[in-house]
């Protein structure tokens, strides 16, 4: 069976996106782009994201939407645009009627990179390997598409957990008991340990 999930990667100026289909432990890249949002009023430009993803989704129909959990960073007026792009791109995949996985910067790069202190270079140069893309990701494209392979690995790894398929609980690690044991859940599961 396969899945098709679409990640994004919300910002005022660039919102990039991704859609990835699973199946098993291959994932393959369907589409993905930076929606390149032109200056102007705010009220114009939050609805550029919600129009524009709004057609990727009705285009490429995915089951499913993730995207990065909002982090507080040193600049407020920063944190408060991106939460409103975040804001547009998530009312787009609602509504879509699209569930929304969302994870943190961290989840994400060591999804991907096996690190959760791995660079943009890093992510694109994964990305790149794991979809076979031969042509350079620019960074919020392969953001994106990390997103979407994030939310693909912890679907699996619920799966696997409310199968009985593994006595460790991989989800629960994953969110965050201890990071300790968020970093030897995903590393179990990324060697093969955890699979059935």
């Amino acid at each position: 069976m396969t899945l098709r999930i679409i990640g994004l990667d919300p910002g005022l100026n660039r919102t990039g996106w991704g859609v990835i289909d699973v199946s098993g432990t291959e994932y393959v890249r369907v589409e993905s782009g930076v929606i390149s949002v032109p200056k102007g009023d705010l009220s114009a430009r939050l609805g550029v994201i919600v129009r524009e993803l709004s057609a990727v989704i009705a285009r490429t129909k995915p089951a499913l939407a993730s995207a990065e959990r909002v982090f507080v960073n040193m600049n407020p007026q920063s944190t408060l645009m991106l939460g409103q792009a975040r804001g547009a791109a998530l009312a787009a995949a609602d509504l879509a009627g699209l569930r929304v996985e969302e994870f943190t910067p961290s989840e994400i790069k060591e999804a991907v990179t096996g690190s959760g202190r791995a660079d943009k270079e890093q992510i694109q140069r994964m990305m790149g390997m794991l979809l076979k893309i031969a042509a350079p990701l620019r960074p919020d494209e392969a953001d994106a598409l990390a997103c979407a392979v994030c939310c693909a690995n912890a679907v699996r790894l619920r799966a696997l957990e409310q199968s009985g398929g593994t006595s460790r609980p991989y989800a629960t690690a994953r969110r965050g008991r201890t990071a300790a044991g968020a970093r030897s859940a995903w590393t179990n599961f990324l060697t093969g340990k955890g699979q059935s």
